[in-house]
């Protein structure tokens, strides 16, 4: 795998161009569920961006490094969700006209909401890469400048920034536990720690039903997967990006994948134990160190998204039973 050119120093520099854009958002110690696992948990809450997803810090950076004609012809993107909620709250907030396709399956909350940021909306195909294929098309006849929601090395670059805050908001800590999708986020993340503390492990969760990223690191190089339904639908892609592979791989010290049941029940502990409403990908990391796939004494935990409709979060909390969980006692998935 040929590796892109991204270092820390382009990630610091997207912080520099981000500043005053985008929220710090905390990553507070989370007592409870440190109690639960017997262990120190942080949650650094990138569910409280203002679209709800940690998506923001790439769109942004991708829209600030458009020159003026670029931004003049605006942007396409493909997008579940929350890449396309990003790109249209910053895109109206720098003057960039955005279009976006999502699945024909894509969660109604975040399809309103993208509408009613001011953004166009394209509904189409089964998946994101049936997507990802009608924008590309898409762009080529506007002239627009396709925005990869994964696989662009200035979103990259712009999704590592939360890895220079958490280093300066949490001074010690052994383990990052980064969820997988198309591997942006791990990307950025992971070139980030692993330059200025690499000792940290740095861990990869995604889901079964959706298990690119081990796959492609498996074979060592991108590897097509069959991707079944998912509560973590943000995560449900089944090609990672070929870039984030590249900067990804030789920096992640373990990659676990969770079943349905164990991020249900992360999303349940999220809400009943941190007051987190969060969607299922937003749920994963925690739900590897529940499940017992993760250790570690001081782990942190990104959570990345609230984008999820009501009666989703509440069929999951109907589906795991609250209980009185004790002292170093996991609760179980099933």
């Amino acid at each position: 795998m040929k590796t892109p050119n991204l270092n820390l120093n382009d990630v610091q520099a997207a912080r520099r161009r981000l500043a005053g854009g985008l929220r710090q958002t905390p990553c507070l110690i989370a007592p409870v569920l440190s109690d639960i696992a017997g262990i120190r948990l942080w949650l650094k809450r990138d569910d409280l961006q203002r679209t709800g997803s940690f998506k923001e810090r790439g769109a942004r950076h991708a829209l600030l490094c458009l020159n003026a004609a670029g931004r003049a012809r605006g942007v396409v993107a493909a997008s579940a969700g929350n890449h396309a909620l990003g790109l249209a709250y910053h895109g109206a907030q720098l003057g960039v006209r955005v279009t976006v396709v999502m699945p024909a399956g894509a969660p109604a909350v975040k399809v309103t909401r993208c509408r009613g940021l001011g953004a166009e909306v394209v509904l189409h195909g089964d998946g994101f890469e049936a997507a990802q294929r009608f924008a590309h098309d898409l762009a080529a006849q506007t002239g627009a400048a396709y925005v990869h929601p994964f696989d662009d090395v200035n979103v990259i670059a712009g999704q590592g920034t939360m890895a220079l805050e958490i280093l300066e908001q949490v001074s010690a800590f052994d383990t990052l536990v980064v969820p997988v999708g198309g591997g942006g986020l791990l990307a950025g993340v992971a070139t980030v720690v692993k330059a200025l503390r690499p000792r940290v492990r740095v861990v990869a969760v995604e889901p079964e039903n959706a298990a690119g990223f081990f796959a492609s690191v498996a074979h060592r190089e991108v590897r097509t997967v069959r991707v079944q339904p998912t509560l973590a639908d943000g995560l449900a892609v089944a090609r990672v990006g070929a870039n984030a592979l590249a900067l990804a791989a030789p920096l992640v010290d373990d990659v676990v994948t969770v079943t349905e049941a164990e991020i249900a029940a992360g999303m349940a502990a999220l809400a009943r134990r941190a007051g987190a409403v969060v969607e299922g990908a937003g749920a994963t990391a925690l739900a590897a160190v529940l499940a017992g796939k993760v250790r570690g004494g001081a782990i942190v935990l990104p959570v990345c998204g609230r984008n999820i409709d009501a009666r989703t979060h509440d069929a999951v909390l109907a589906s795991q039973p609250d209980k009185p969980y004790g002292r170093h006692v996991l609760p179980t998935a099933a």
